[in-house]
């Protein structure tokens, strides 16, 4: 017969060396030690320094990447034609009567070498001078650039603008200059050509001298673009031809140009009148 002893069941297996594991008591946490005052920044001043720190990187990022960008000499070539020195100029100039047909109209002078950032600058240069269908771009260049020249033809037709090879003297009077090389794609964007008195038109062969590129197949290439956007503007396919011909730069008189589409219209006074 059992006898109690008066200790609970309980009591017994905490003393008893057979009896269940009695799990430690749990060791309470100490508290999370915060800074002094003194020492906490403000939430609004962390947030403003997080951002501070976020525009920082960010600044940091973009200037490296333009250093990158600029330190190709292609890359820095263009930011300098955009921004630094264009190697075109433009003036407006009075509105001129080229065909003598008694409708006067303004116009935008272009002078100068077509550079790597012409085609943007001239987009610049025709919206400041808010030229409208119609309206007149004056050539006077020996060239450049043969992508930006093309580029510059087309937003010349895409804007319906005329085009005419001269210089505007300071009433505006139209006088005769030349157009070579490439500035012969720029001035085939117009959607009527006038060729005045005196002024020339330059072709030749255009010659590309892409690093590790086959001159050959590069300059076959550049021929059909050409060829190809001459035909949109509507030039023969004779004027291509004449440009393979030579490497030196051949003269088109008027009306030869006229021949080959080129111009459209001979503007038989030497100089146009105001």
């Amino acid at each position: 017969m059992s006898v109690d002893d008066g200790r609970d069941e309980a009591s017994r297996f905490r003393t008893s060396p057979t009896g269940p594991a009695v799990a430690a008591p749990r060791a309470q946490a100490e508290p999370v030690k915060q800074p002094p005052a003194s020492c906490r920044l403000p939430t609004g001043s962390t947030r403003r320094l997080g951002s501070t720190l976020i525009f920082i990187l960010l600044v940091a990022g973009l200037g490296i990447r333009a250093y990158r960008d600029l330190s190709r000499p292609e890359a820095w070539a263009y930011w300098k034609d955009q921004y630094v020195s264009p190697s075109l100029t433009a003036s407006p100039i009075a509105k001129a009567d080229l065909d003598d047909s008694g409708r006067a109209r303004p116009g935008l002078a272009i002078t100068g070498k077509i550079g790597p950032a012409a085609a943007s600058w001239f987009r610049d240069r025709l919206d400041e001078a808010h030229l409208v269908a119609g309206d007149v771009v004056l050539l006077s260049s020996p060239g450049g650039d043969v992508n930006q020249a093309i580029i510059m033809g087309e937003t010349i037709r895409s804007r319906g603008l005329v085009t005419a090879v001269g210089i505007a003297d300071a009433p505006g009077h139209i006088k005769p200059s030349y157009c070579a090389s490439a500035c012969v794609l720029v001035f085939a964007g117009g959607t009527t050509r006038y060729g005045i008195e005196g002024s020339a038109l330059g072709v030749h062969r255009f010659v590309t001298t892409s690093p590790g590129s086959d001159p050959v197949a590069e300059t076959q290439r550049t021929a059909g673009i050409v060829l190809s956007y001459m035909t949109r503007m509507g030039v023969a396919s004779s004027v291509v031809e004449a440009m393979s011909a030579t490497r030196d730069v051949r003269w088109l008189g008027a009306r030869e140009a006229a021949t080959m589409n080129l111009i459209t219209n001979i503007v038989t006074d030497s100089v146009a009148k105001h």
